[in-house]
């Protein structure tokens, strides 16, 4: 196998257990609190919460101290810390413990994301490098679509399994990442990371997302909820005004200045946010609408993630004929008319094939077609030098997302009686807006050139400003 592809596969391998662990928790959340009985609901769901916000809080900084330090040495710290957080999270006498080692492994994690791609691009050719972030970008949607075929077969042994099965896979990567891949660094900028905006990041969204969804059980008008939202507001603002002041800010306000790129990171942040609320939906309404098991659940979603695997590696090499906007906003309408068909057709009797099939596949088809070109579109923007900062600014765009969508979902779901499909209409009325307004984002990137390796001598803090002005 040429050294190249043998890249490819090692920083897949931890991609894949960084995306897996975002969604694999979710089937496992009910065998985590029959477990710990003493513990509220609320507490649990920071098992959840926590890995989330971490993890897109700490993409940047991780991605720049692995500019500075080696990519190598980045990635290798990176999946050590993620294993170490696995195998406590295993062995969690307590949620206190749980909630800590993931946060242990949240931290691993946004190491590993930036990291790896930054490792893989320099590999290929500009010409192939559409077809190499297709398939880093199919690896990332695969774990995170198939968190929960894949945890519901793990929960029936154990919930832990869902934990330490992540040991010897990363073990394995550990010991090939060591002899394969090779280091690189930035070698300008010398400056540390803004730990301080990164608080501040986590803290403003993890306010928002409290606020959201605990607003049904407080009251919109509730002290409570007021605050949270406020809180959340004013420490995202006080994050901006940082980022513009800051010598190392968590964002670098210029690359948001790079059209294509900021617009790549609004269309995935919008369409996270439909996919993190489709997948907790799907979960909820096989498991308490229509009572099927959690492993016959887990393995009926099986479907999406298979097409979003197979469409992202057609989209990557697609990319460069077709064009980036054009298959990221085909890929947002497909998802939105694969929410539709639920809205419409979904019952309170189980009926998989006629009912919920269909749109799992055309949703599956849409994961696929937006991953890999919104990715590329985003690599496009930038100039190599800068392939981990803006890889991880895509990435924590997406936690984001994420985090904020199942938050919306959740709460629209707590206005409506529980126990009818019913119930799930107005989260799919979100995710339709939400994965159209990403076609919309995704279909104003316009046409993006790959940058040519003379960009690679732009400042390591900065974008120069006629790379700011072509875009």
């Amino acid at each position: 196998m040429e050294r190249r592809w043998q890249v490819l596969v090692v920083v897949s391998v931890a991609v894949f257990m960084a995306s897996l662990d975002l969604f694999i928790v979710n089937v496992a959340f009910p065998d985590i609190r029959r477990d710990f009985q003493q513990a509220a609901v609320g507490d649990i769901s920071w098992v959840l919460n926590a890995y989330a916000i971490v993890f897109a809080a700490f993409l940047v900084p991780a991605g720049r101290l692995a500019d500075r330090f080696g990519r190598r040495r980045g990635f290798l710290f990176g999946l050590g810390l993620f294993l170490v957080g696995s195998a406590l999270c295993g062995a969690a006498p307590s949620v206190a413990a749980l909630v800590a080692a993931r946060v242990l492994q949240a931290a691993g994690a946004a190491f590993l994301m930036p990291t790896s791609l930054a490792l893989l691009l320099p590999e290929f050719p500009p010409a192939r490098r559409a077809a190499a972030i297709g398939v880093w970008a199919a690896v990332g949607g695969l774990a995170a679509a198939a968190g929960p075929p894949l945890g519901g077969v793990l929960v029936t042994a154990t919930w832990r399994l869902v934990f330490l099965v992540n040991v010897p896979v990363g073990l394995l990567a550990a010991l090939a990442s060591g002899r394969i891949l090779r280091e690189s660094r930035e070698l300008g900028e010398r400056s540390w990371p803004d730990l301080t905006g990164t608080a501040i990041l986590a803290a403003g969204v993890g306010s928002l997302a409290l606020g959201i969804v605990e607003a049904p059980s407080w009251g919109w008008a509730d002290a409570r909820t007021v605050g949270c939202l406020t809180a959340g507001a004013i420490a995202l603002g006080a994050f901006g005004i940082r980022c513009a002041r800051h010598p190392s800010p968590v964002v670098d306000l210029a690359m948001l200045r790079v059209r294509s790129f900021a617009l790549a990171c609004a269309a995935a942040a919008l369409f996270a946010s439909a996919f993190g609320a489709m997948l907790l939906s799907l979960v909820l309404l096989m498991t308490g609408v229509w009572h099927v098991s959690v492993l016959r659940a887990g393995l009926w979603l099986a479907p999406g993630p298979l097409m979003a695997a197979v469409f992202a590696v057609i989209a990557g090499r697609a990319g460069n004929r077709l064009g980036a906007r054009y298959l990221a906003a085909a890929g947002g309408l497909l998802f939105a008319a694969g929410c539709a068909w639920w809205l419409w057709r979904a019952q309170s009797s189980a009926s998989y094939a006629a009912e919920l099939l269909p749109g799992l596949m055309v949703t599956g088809i849409g994961v696929g077609l937006s991953l890999a070109p919104l990715s590329s579109a985003a690599a496009a923007s930038l100039p190599p030098t800068r392939f981990a900062t803006g890889a991880a600014v895509l990435a924590m765009s997406r936690q984001i997302g994420t985090v904020l969508g199942i938050a919306v979902f959740v709460a629209v779901l707590g206005t409506s009686s529980p126990g009818a499909v019913a119930a799930f209409h107005g989260g799919w009325r979100f995710m339709i807006v939400a994965s159209a307004l990403s076609a919309i984002a995704a279909f104003a990137i316009g046409e993006v050139q790959p940058h040519s390796s003379s960009s690679t001598a732009a400042p390591a803090g900065a974008l120069a400003p006629s790379e700011v002005a072509a875009r």
